[in-house]
C-alpha cells in the first residue's frame, strides 16, 4: 500500500490551516488552497502565529518552524490543486452545495488516484460521495478543534468507499499522531451525537430554572470530571455552532427534544455569550437533578450509537476521552454510576422526549435494557485479532492511553496469543499498536496505587502474568513480528524484544525510562537487550535511559529492520519468508561502526562501571564534553537502588540462560517496589515533576 505523502487542504480558515499545519509538522508535503490570495495569506498568518507561540513555549525550535513552513505551499484557486496530490481534504463552510461544487472542481483538477475527503461534523458522507466523480475514493473526516492539538479524528467511509481508500486515509491520520475512530455514516457520527444533545440539555435545564449557567457548569464538571462545563464550552467554540448542530440533529434524527433551546436561540440572535461568572455554589438537590438529566441523555445516546452499528462501546468512550478530554467515557461512567442506575436515568430522559401520546423516535436499545436487568458492568476489549492468509495480526487498541499495559490488556493479550499459537492455519503472528504508539509502557498509576495500599504482591502477580504472556511469544511456534513503527517505551519495548523480528520506520522511538522513575525494567528489559546487543549497549540503553531514534535502535540491534513506511509490508513478507531466525540473540550490535555503538561500548565498559554507578566521570573522559555530560546527567537523575539492581541483572546475562535471567528479574521485584524511591519516582512521573531520591 503506497502511503499518502502529498496532501492538499482546501479552505485556509481555522480548521483548514490547523490541518495543514499538523500535516506539515509530520513531514507531509502540503498545499493550502483557497479562492483568493488574501485567504491563503490569512491561513499562513494563523499558522505563523501558532508556531511563534510554540517556539516561545519551547515546543519547536526556530529551525523546526522554518522547516514546517517550508512544507506548506499556498495555492490560489481550487482548480490549481496539483494533479499528483495523494489526498485532498476539503475544509470549507458546512454547506452541502458549496462542498459539492468544490469536489466537482477537484475531480477535474486531480489525477484519478487522488483521494477526496470532506472535513465535516454533520453532513451525510454517503450523499457527498454520490456528488463526487469518484465515490470509491471518497471518505468523510471529522477533525476536532484545534486540529493541530486535538488527537481525535473520526474517519467516516461512505458505502461506496473502497477498503484501500480507508486503509490509506487511516494510515495518514495515524501518521499525524491521531487516535482514529472509523465509524458509520449517521448524523453526528460518534462524539457530536451525544455531546450536542448534552449541550442543549444544559440550556433546557437553565431555561427551566434548575440553576444558573455557572451552577450547571459546576455540576457538569464534577459529574463528568471535566475542566469546562457546557456553557463554558459553548462560549469557547461559539454558541452559533451549538445551535446549528443541535437543530441539524433534531431534523435528521426527527427528535424534537434536540431542537435548539429558546434561550440558546435568543443568545445567538443577540450575538451574546453565556454569563458564567456568577456564583457557582449549588445544593445537593440541584446536583441530583442536573447530573441525572445530563447523565441520562449521554447514557441513552451512547447506547443508541452502538446499537445502530456506528462504532463500538470502546470507540464511544475513546471519543469522549480523547476528543472531549473527559476523564471517563459514557460506558465507563455507567460502570462507575452503576449500569442499572444509569438505565433509570436514560428512562427519565426518554420520558422527556415523548409527546403527549407517549410516542417518540428516541428509544432505549434492547441491549442496554438487558444489561441493566442483569445489573452487570460493561466489559471492554482492548486487543483485536484479525487473521488473513495465515497471518494473525494482534493489535493493542488502547490509543487513548498510548496502548499502556494494564491488567486487562495483559489478560486479553495472553488469551489472543494463546488462541493464535494453537491455530494450525496461522504461520505468522504480527503485533501492532493502534494510534501513534506501539506500546508506551505499563500503567504507572496501577503501580502507585498498589504501593500506597501495601499491595506489592499484586504488582508481582501482574508482572509475573506479563512474563507468561511474553514467554508465550518468545516460545511461539509461529514467526513473530513486532511492528514498532511508533513509540515503544519500557514494557512496550520489552514486549517487542521478545518477538523474532522488529520492524521500524523513521518515526520509531525506543526508551527504557525505568531507572529514572525508581524501578528497573521488569518484563525482560534487564535480560533481552544484553543478549541482543551485548552488555555495554544494554547498560547504555537501560542504565542511561537514552532515547533511541530509529537509526540508533537499528544500529544497536533492537530493530531488525528499518524501512520507509511504504516498505513495511515488504519487510513483513521478508520476515515471513525467512521464518524463525537461527540466532535471535547474537549478543552484538548490528552496526559496530555506528558512532553511538562505539561510544556506548567504550563508555559503559566493565572498566568504567564502578565509577559510573558511584556518580563519577571515568578517567580519560571530559565531563564538560556534551555527550559525556549528557550521560552523567542521565545517571545522576536515576534512583541509586534501581540503578544498582538493573546493573546486576544485566551483568548476569553473561552467565545465565534467558529463563534463569528472567527468574532473577522477577525475584527482585518485591525488593525494588518496596523502596521509598520507587514510590517517589512513579509518583513524580504522574505528577509531572522531577523525582528526589534518597537511596532508601
Amino acid at each position: 500500500m503506497q502511503p499518502i505523502q502529498r496532501v492538499a487542504i482546501v479552505g485556509a480558515g481555522n480548521m483548514g490551516s490547523g490541518i495543514a499545519q499538523k500535516s506539515a509538522q509530520e513531514e507531509f508535503d502540503v498545499q493550502m488552497v483557497d479562492r483568493e490570495q488574501q485567504w491563503v495569506d490569512r491561513g499562513q498568518g494563523i499558522i505563523a502565529n501558532f508556531l511563534t507561540e510554540a517556539v516561545e513555549r519551547r515546543i519547536f525550535s526556530e529551525q523546526q518552524v522554518d522547516a514546517i513552513k517550508g512544507r506548506i505551499t499556498g495555492v490560489v484557486g481550487v482548480e490549481n490543486t496539483a494533479e499528483n496530490t495523494d489526498l485532498v481534504i476539503e475544509a470549507v463552510f458546512e454547506d452541502f452545495d458549496i462542498k459539492t461544487a468544490v469536489f466537482k472542481t477537484l475531480d477535474e483538477a486531480c489525477g484519478e488516484d487522488t483521494i477526496l475527503a470532506s472535513n465535516t461534523s454533520s453532513l451525510s458522507v454517503n450523499a457527498l460521495a454520490e456528488a463526487t466523480g469518484r465515490p470509491d475514493r471518497f471518505v468523510g473526516l471529522h477533525f476536532f478543534y484545534h486540529p493541530a492539538k486535538n488527537r481525535l479524528v473520526e474517519v467516516i467511509p461512505a458505502q461506496s468507499t473502497s477498503q484501500q481508500t480507508i486503509d490509506r486515509v487511516v494510515q495518514y491520520c495515524k501518521m499525524l499522531g491521531k487516535v482514529v475512530i472509523v465509524c458509520g455514516d449517521r448524523p453526528g457520527f460518534v462524539v457530536n451525537r451525544f455531546f450536542v444533545p448534552w449541550l442543549n440539555e444544559a440550556c433546557l435545564l437553565l431555561e427551566e430554572g434548575h440553576g444558573t449557567a455557572a451552577q450547571i457548569d459546576a455540576v457538569a464538571c464534577k459529574a463528568f470530571r471535566i475542566g469546562l462545563g457546557p456553557f463554558g464550552l459553548m462560549n469557547l467554540t461559539g454558541p452559533p455552532i451549538a445551535l446549528h448542530s443541535t437543530d441539524y440533529l433534531a431534523e435528521q434524527l426527527e427528535t424534537p427534544r434536540y431542537n435548539g433551546a429558546a434561550n440558546l436561540r435568543d443568545l445567538v440572535s443577540d450575538n451574546r455569550m453565556w454569563d458564567i461568572e456568577e456564583d457557582n455554589t449549588y445544593s445537593e438537590e440541584q446536583y441530583e437533578v442536573i447530573s441525572r438529566r445530563l447523565y441520562g441523555v449521554v447514557f441513552g445516546v451512547a447506547a443508541q450509537i452502538v446499537d445502530e452499528g456506528v462504532c463500538s462501546i470502546e470507540d464511544v468512550d475513546r471519543g469522549a476521552k480523547v476528543g472531549l478530554r473527559w476523564a471517563r467515557g459514557p460506558f465507563e461512567l455507567m460502570n462507575r454510576v452503576g449500569v442499572k442506575a444509569s438505565f433509570e436515568m436514560a428512562k427519565e430522559y426518554l420520558a422527556l422526549c415523548q409527546d403527549e401520546q407517549g410516542e417518540s423516535n428516541w428509544k432505549i436499545p434492547q441491549f442496554f435494557t438487558d444489561q441493566a436487568s442483569n445489573d452487570s458492568q460493561w466489559d471492554f476489549s482492548y486487543v483485536d485479532t484479525s487473521i488473513q492468509d495465515g497471518i494473525a495480526t494482534i493489535t493493542i487498541n488502547r490509543p487513548e492511553a498510548m496502548n499502556a499495559l494494564n491488567e486487562t490488556v495483559i489478560e486479553q493479550l495472553g488469551h489472543a496469543i494463546t488462541a493464535v499459537n494453537s491455530n494450525d492455519d496461522v504461520h505468522t503472528l504480527v503485533l501492532d499498536g493502534a494510534g501513534k504508539a506501539f506500546v508506551a509502557g505499563a500503567d504507572v498509576k496501577f503501580f502507585v496505587d498498589k504501593i500506597r495500599s501495601d499491595s506489592i504482591d499484586d504488582i508481582v502477580e501482574f508482572t509475573s502474568n506479563g512474563h507468561k504472556v511474553l514467554n508465550s511469544i518468545e516460545n511461539s511456534p509461529k514467526t513473530t513480528i513486532a511492528l514498532t513503527t511508533g513509540l515503544a517505551l519500557g514494557g512496550g519495548l520489552e514486549l517487542a524484544l521478545c518477538c523474532d523480528y522488529r520492524i521500524g520506520t523513521r518515526r520509531t522511538q525506543f526508551r527504557f525510562p525505568e531507572t529514572s522513575i525508581g524501578i528497573y525494567p521488569g518484563l525482560g528489559g534487564s535480560q533481552r537487550p544484553a543478549r541482543i546487543s551485548g552488555i555495554p549497549l544494554a547498560r547504555w540503553a537501560v542504565l542511561g535511559g537514552n532515547f533511541m531514534n530509529a537509526q540508533m535502535a537499528y544500529d544497536i540491534g533492537l530493530l531488525t529492520h528499518l524501512v520507509d513506511l511504504a516498505e513495511v509490508g515488504q519487510a513483513t513478507n521478508s520476515c515471513i519468508k525467512a521464518g524463525k531466525p537461527a540466532q535471535k540473540y547474537p549478543g552484538k550490535p548490528t552496526n559496530p561502526d555506528s558512532s553511538v555503538v562505539k561510544f556506548a561500548s567504550d563508555f559503559y565498559s566493565d572498566a568504567n562501571l564502578t565509577t559510573l554507578l558511584s556518580g563519577g566521570c571515568p578517567e580519560g573522559y571530559d565531563a564538560e564534553d556534551k555527550s559525556i555530560s549528557r550521560q552523567l546527567k542521565n545517571l545522576k537523575y536515576t534512583a541509586p537502588i534501581a540503578l544498582s539492581m538493573a546493573s546486576e541483572l544485566i551483568d548476569i546475562t553473561a552467565s545465565t540462560t534467558l529463563e534463569q535471567g528472567l527468574d532473577s528479574e522477577l525475584a527482585k521485584l518485591t525488593d525494588i517496589f518496596s523502596t521509598r524511591d520507587a514510590l517517589e519516582g512513579l509518583s513524580a512521573l504522574i505528577e509531572g515533576r522531577r523525582a528526589t531520591y534518597n537511596n532508601s
